[in-house]
């Protein structure tokens, strides 16, 4: 194994797929000349050429819709978004066109195509640019969501979401672009399936359910628990949010019997609501104790730095929401 960050996992993964297959091309703004706004693209450009790897304008709904039409002719687009919050703009091409397309076509056109770019709080953006829009998608049958947290989740799921025949959303996270993982090493392939979530850290007293940015603050709040209170957590990492991975969170909180949910996005219809409502409804008799949730704050982001934390999930909410549900 070998360590490198997130961010070059995604060139790692992108480089890799464009190489293996013809078809494959990345779209969207400042991606080519500039290597991409978070430099996911760095060398891109050099390597493949402007067929492949290709700048746009500022004007999401046009090359979104012209990533959809190019895979229903046969190719299979990667089209970065500066954020996902820009992806509202192509809110019409993802949610009515590509996710549609199959089944309005009654089988005679697939989408295979990928929407990435990073996704959810990063750091005083203010409320227009740190959407978590992962509970908007995920209410859209017809399209798949994964959010990997680390290195090597994220160039696994990349490289499996480009082969797959289905639109799929990598939604990443700005913040954690330049963290480092183990990957295993360059020429050995890796493709991890979309739906399986990860047991990251056993327990026994409790399941921290979490994706994304919420992972490194649920292993923070485990290790915190098992030196102050002596509970021992275990911490699931999500990855995919649909297909979502049930046989795995029922068999972890039949095994702790409680439950507490850290979700990077706002309370209100969110991932926490409907993961609440499967294991309550499958299986209720194994609940000790209510399901809690962490979340943002059901404001719109401030910009102000302390205000910004304090609406923000972290580790010491996941610490106390814990310490509620174990009554410690």
């Amino acid at each position: 194994m070998r360590e490198i960050t997130y961010r070059d996992a995604i060139n790692e993964a992108l480089a890799e797929e464009i190489a293996r297959d013809e078809r494959v091309f990345l779209m969207g703004e400042e991606v080519a000349e500039y290597n991409g706004a978070y430099k996911a693209s760095k060398g891109l450009l050099d390597r493949f050429g402007p067929t492949r790897i290709i700048d746009t304008p500022i004007a999401e709904t046009g090359f979104a819709g012209l990533g959809v039409g190019a895979a229903m002719a046969g190719l299979r687009p990667i089209i970065e978004f500066m954020t996902f919050s820009f992806s509202l703009v192509a809110f019409d091409q993802i949610v009515n066109n590509a996710a549609n397309m199959l089944t309005m076509s009654g089988g005679q056109f697939n989408v295979p195509i990928v929407f990435r770019g990073p996704n959810g709080p990063a750091h005083q953006l203010g409320a227009t640019h740190m959407h978590a829009t992962e509970n908007w998608y995920a209410n859209v049958p017809g399209l798949k969501i994964c959010m990997p947290a680390t290195a090597r989740d994220m160039k696994g799921l990349l490289k499996t979401a480009v082969r797959d025949d289905n639109p799929v959303l990598v939604l990443e996270s700005e913040l954690l672009y330049s963290t480092k993982g183990e990957v295993e090493p360059e020429g050995e392939e890796l493709l991890i399936p979309l739906g399986q979530a990860n047991v990251l850290r056993e327990g026994a007293d409790v399941t921290i359910l979490s994706y994304a940015q919420t992972v490194r603050l649920a292993l923070a709040a485990a290790e915190t628990l098992e030196q102050e209170n002596g509970v021992k957590a275990e911490v699931l990492d999500l990855r995919s949010i649909r297909p979502l991975d049930l046989e795995t969170i029922l068999r972890s909180v039949s095994k702790t019997h409680r439950v507490v949910i850290a979700e990077q996005g706002k309370p209100f219809c969110g991932i926490g609501a409907e993961l609440s409502f499967q294991i309550q409804h499958h299986i209720f008799d194994e609940l000790d104790a209510p399901v809690a949730r962490v979340t943002q704050e059901d404001v719109p982001m401030p910009y102000n730095e302390r205000l910004e934390q304090a609406v923000l999930p972290s580790a010491p909410k996941i610490v106390a929401a814990v310490r509620r549900t174990c009554g410690v």
